[in-house]
């Protein structure tokens, strides 16, 4: 059994059913709305990526990210990578991490970061990110485990990492954040082949769910690649506008503005929402995990 999608892109009135063959799966998709069913004991965290500018859309981002906090009380954000651009010193990391998100931080929501190319890598060992100062890790909440990749420098070590720590995973769903997507339909940067040559054999063969990326300055949801639900998200502080140059695998995508990501995991349903800078949901459903 595969994951199974209930969604509505944004801005689709029509209702339809497709029958989506894939990797020889059946992929049931009906545009709908969807809402977050905020329950109670759920593991609820944002996804931001691309977010380090300081710039006032930063600020706005952010702040639409406190104002759904107040009623989806999530306490985690993964963030994508380029997680500060231009200056990476500690004034740098005030100016366009912690004062952006200020409010997040005193509520308690941690922030678990993975490194991409505009980082300096030094700054894994920056507190507010909870790397513990490596470039990759993992870490797990109820059902769900998080494996942080670093896409900038993936070599042999860090495989053989990621393969014995999927390997050993028991959790029901595992999820792996990196910077540099192994699909996108972004005009600027696309798919980075050579990576998904490297991953995505040991992603199908250990059960990831789902994937998150950043680097193209888009959102984008991918039809399910091999079983894998993909997602960009690079569009939290930086963005391309009219930058997606959709294909047959673009499920949703938006560039218009700014966005970040809520999702919820409660059993094996996982429930998300993409989110303009202005508070319109761009794009949700909800995916079944793998039996």
């Amino acid at each position: 059994m595969y994951p199974r999608l209930m969604c509505r892109p944004g801005g689709i009135q029509v209702q339809l059913t497709i029958l989506l063959v894939l990797a020889g799966a059946v992929w049931d998709v009906r545009a709908q709305q969807t809402t977050l069913p905020n329950a109670p004991n759920s593991v609820k965290f944002g996804v931001i990526g691309d977010s380090g500018t300081g710039d006032q859309e930063q600020f706005d981002a952010a702040e639409e990210m406190a104002k759904v906090r107040a009623t989806f009380a999530f306490d985690r954000v993964i963030m994508l990578g380029d997680n500060i651009y231009g200056g990476q010193g500690p004034k740098d990391l005030v100016n366009k991490f912690a004062k952006p998100y200020k409010t997040l931080l005193d509520a308690g929501v941690k922030f678990y970061a993975s490194l991409g190319n505009h980082d300096d890598p030094a700054n894994r060992a920056y507190p507010l990110w909870n790397m513990g100062g490596d470039r990759y890790y993992s870490f797990s909440t109820q059902n769900v485990r998080f494996f942080a990749l670093d896409s900038s420098q993936l070599d042999d070590k860090q495989l053989a990492w990621l393969e014995d720590s999927l390997t050993n995973a028991r959790e029901e769903w595992k999820i792996c954040y990196f910077h540099h997507p192994l699909y996108s339909n972004g005009g600027r940067h696309g798919s980075s082949v050579d990576l998904r040559v490297v991953l995505e054999p040991l992603f199908v063969a250990h059960g990831v769910n789902v994937v998150f990326a950043g680097h193209d300055h888009i959102y984008e949801r991918l039809t399910p690649q091999k079983g894998i639900y993909y997602f960009v998200e690079g569009s939290s502080g930086q963005l391309r506008k009219g930058d997606t140059k959709r294909s047959s695998t673009t499920a949703a995508s938006f560039d218009s503005d700014l966005s970040f990501m809520l999702v919820e995991i409660a059993g094996n349903n996982m429930t998300f929402q993409a989110i303009s800078r202005k508070g319109q949901v761009v794009d949700s459903g909800t995916i079944r995990a793998q039996q």
